[in-house]
């Protein structure tokens, strides 16, 4: 068994690390990340070799602006096209001579101004191309203003106003004259593009040159726009360089399977070392794992798209579900180690693991443990106003100033806030898959309208007031230990549902008739001992959570059924006697919860055989009890300690005084004699 869970934790970190890596962003050792306006992290930076300096974006842009707005278009003029329509004029029928010659005439003063396309044309309309330029065949340009020219359709309107009514319009239209003004003035493309790509590459010219040796940027330098421009065109020229790319390489990854299997490795180690349970629960392995990692692909998603969109991945919500499900120390190792693992794609690593950090903390601090909804609403508040102020720290230290603040920052870390409340849903989908057992199910669980416990009280009354009390008992020392108050009181509430099956056989459950006076002490303990299996029948037949069905196994350990195995030992003078009909089943308490539990039940059902409550009654019996399962090695399994069973003894002795305190006696009331008639 031992070795199937060894093979599957190293199942699972392998492929953990494989996960990792495989998503890893792919940099090499001249790769930097950085942002513009923020401080450089890295140390300085010279220049292996001269590097070009080219303009930044922002004044590349405002230049290409500025010089597509002096650039005129080139377009070409076909005079072909005019002296074509002039033949057809002559063939027009219908008209005179005069008629003819002033159709022509107009037509080519419309030709001679230029008849341009529609495109262009509605160009000029809005003002948006005000010059036009030709280029003659000695390859000089000549500039020409482009209000004159007319679209077809704007010609034709021309012409057709002037020959309004008369038998020229008619001839118009029969020789369908719209159709054959055709534009002879249109852009010139091939000329047009090479003197447009001519005139704007002059901002594509070196301004100036980093020689080898000089510094490019130091640390804590800003990142200006200029400065990151010249950090491309230095990683453009290293990668063009680079002649050992496979050996960097080879070095690359190997850097990267170190990182992670240290991180991982690390992880497991403090689990195997400081919490041995969860260690050798392969379901709680994979379930911190799963998290881990299902949090570092969100990351790898959302900072693919957008460095910034990292902060608004909810990393809190790992130490909010495992302080939940395990405790605060392994929620907070846990966090530490996934936020180094994603650290990695942060373009602002300090910056990253810093705000992750402390938002982590607030969240642990904030949520000791979680009963409550409402108890996120306030999380989610302190991890966002942790969020904000650290942010505002790290722009006062970095630079000095809040200038740079965006509020967009800000709008993330209050959608990371928000996607926080859904913690709630994420516990839900990690107990059924994990089979885990989170302090909300047992708050749910401890519910007395509960299905298993209104039956317990139906049918065991006496059995569901006894556990009730035990609760009360046990609730009490485990504040007193720091052990898991929810574990104790929702074990101590199901510890014997399995006395439902024969209610009438358990003493606090009897009205005067004792079924066990008929019975031979070993068939008693038989029943009386059942009520262990028949329990864990039932809490496996109702789901009850697996930390449930332990404290019913381990309630009574392997302790014996004292009162029929003192009886039959009574009846049987001289006989050797068999313990094993009357020992429990167990096993012994594996845990604090389990031992406390134990106590508690033998306490609490003692005491309510004391003939008298007096503080030296009740003190020595929580002594005689506890120290008797302590000598029997009841709890030698358990990992409580001498320290824990002597403040659970005083919580014992505190809360049964103040049960069976004395109540003062109250006096009867005297009657005045009343007189007579």
């Amino acid at each position: 068994m031992r070795n199937r869970l060894a093979l599957y934790r190293t199942i699972i970190f392998v492929a953990a690390i494989a996960v990792a890596i495989f998503f890893l962003p792919d940099r090499d050792r001249n790769s930097f990340t950085y942002e513009i306006n923020r401080p450089w992290s890295y140390p300085m930076l010279t220049a292996p070799f001269d590097i070009p300096v080219y303009r930044d974006t922002t004044t590349v842009r405002q230049m290409r602006d500025s010089l597509e707005a002096t650039f005129i278009p080139v377009f070409k003029r076909d005079e072909t096209i005019s002296r074509d329509l002039m033949r057809n004029l002559l063939a027009v029928e219908g008209i005179g001579p005069d008629e003819r010659k002033r159709l022509r005439d107009a037509v080519s003063r419309i030709y001679a101004d230029g008849v341009t396309d529609a495109d262009s044309y509605a160009m000029i309309r809005s003002r948006k191309l005000d010059h036009i330029r030709y280029v003659d065949d000695n390859a000089t340009t000549t500039r020409h203003r482009a209000s004159k020219l007319r679209s077809p359709r704007v010609a034709y309107s021309r012409l057709d106003s002037m020959f309004r009514g008369t038998e020229v319009q008619k001839a118009m239209q029969r020789m369908e004259l719209i159709s054959k003004l055709v534009p002879n003035v249109t852009l010139d493309t091939a000329v047009n593009d090479r003197l447009h790509s001519k005139h704007l590459e002059i901002v594509d010219y070196p301004v100036g040159v980093i020689q080898q040796g000089e510094r490019i940027i130091n640390t804590g330098d800003i990142v200006t726009p200029q400065l990151e421009m010249i950090l491309t065109t230095y990683q453009q020229k290293v990668d063009s360089r680079d002649e050992t790319a496979d050996r960097g390489r080879l070095f690359f990854v190997t850097g990267q399977v170190l990182f992670v299997f240290l991180l991982f490795g690390a992880l497991y180690l403090y689990l195997y070392l400081f919490r041995r349970r969860i260690y050798d629960n392969i379901h709680h392995v994979a379930a911190i794992m799963s998290a881990v990692i299902g949090l570092y692909l969100i990351a790898i998603f959302m900072s693919s798209h957008l460095q910034s969109w990292i902060y608004m991945i909810p990393f809190a919500i790992l130490p909010i579900m495992f302080v939940v499900f395990f405790d605060a120390r392994t929620a907070f190792f846990c966090h530490v180690i996934e936020v180094l693992l994603v650290a990695t794609m942060s373009s602002s690593s300090f910056e990253f693991i810093f705000l992750e950090t402390t938002a982590g903390m607030a969240a642990i601090f904030s949520l000791k443990e979680l009963t409550r909804r409402s108890q996120l609403l306030k999380t989610a508040v302190a991890v966002f106003l942790t969020y904000s102020v650290g942010y505002v720290a790290i722009e006062l230290m970095m630079t000095g100033t809040l200038a740079s603040t965006t509020w967009n920052l800000i709008m993330y870390f209050a959608i990371n806030g928000i996607l926080i409340s859904f913690a709630y849903i994420l516990i839900f989908v990690f107990e059924k898959l994990f089979g885990m057992t989170s302090m909300v199910s047992l708050v749910e669980l401890s519910d007395i309208n509960n299905k298993l416990l209104r039956e317990l009280s139906e049918e065991c009354p006496g059995t569901f007031q006894h556990s009730m009390s035990v609760s009360n008992l046990a609730s009490d020392a485990a504040r007193k230990i720091d052990a898991n108050v929810l574990i104790v009181r929702a074990g101590a509430l199901y510890h014997d549902i399995g006395k439902i099956k024969n209610p009438a056989f358990f003493t606090e459950n009897q009205h005067g008739v004792n079924p066990h006076n008929a019975l031979d002490p070993i068939q008693s303990a038989r029943i009386i001992i059942s009520h262990v299996t028949e329990g864990l029948k039932m809490a496996e037949k109702e789901k009850l959570p697996q930390v449930l069905s332990d404290m019913i196994a381990q309630h009574h350990g392997k302790g014996l059924a004292k009162y029929f195995y003192t009886t039959w030992c009574n009846t049987h003078p001289g006989e050797e006697a068999d313990a094993t009909p009357f020992t429990y089943p167990g096993p012994n308490p594996q845990s604090r919860e389990a031992s406390l539990l134990m106590m508690a039940d033998s306490v609490e059902a003692a005491s309510r055989s004391l003939s008298e409550h007096t503080t030296e009654a009740i003190t020595d019996l929580v002594n005689r009890i506890v120290d008797g399962q302590v000598a029997a090695g009841l709890h030698n399994e358990s990992p409580i300690s001498f320290r824990d069973i002597k403040r659970i003894k005083e919580a014992f002795i505190q809360r049964l005084r103040s049960v069976y305190h004395v109540r003062i006696a109250y006096p009867k009331e005297i009657k005045p004699n009343t007189p007579q008639p």
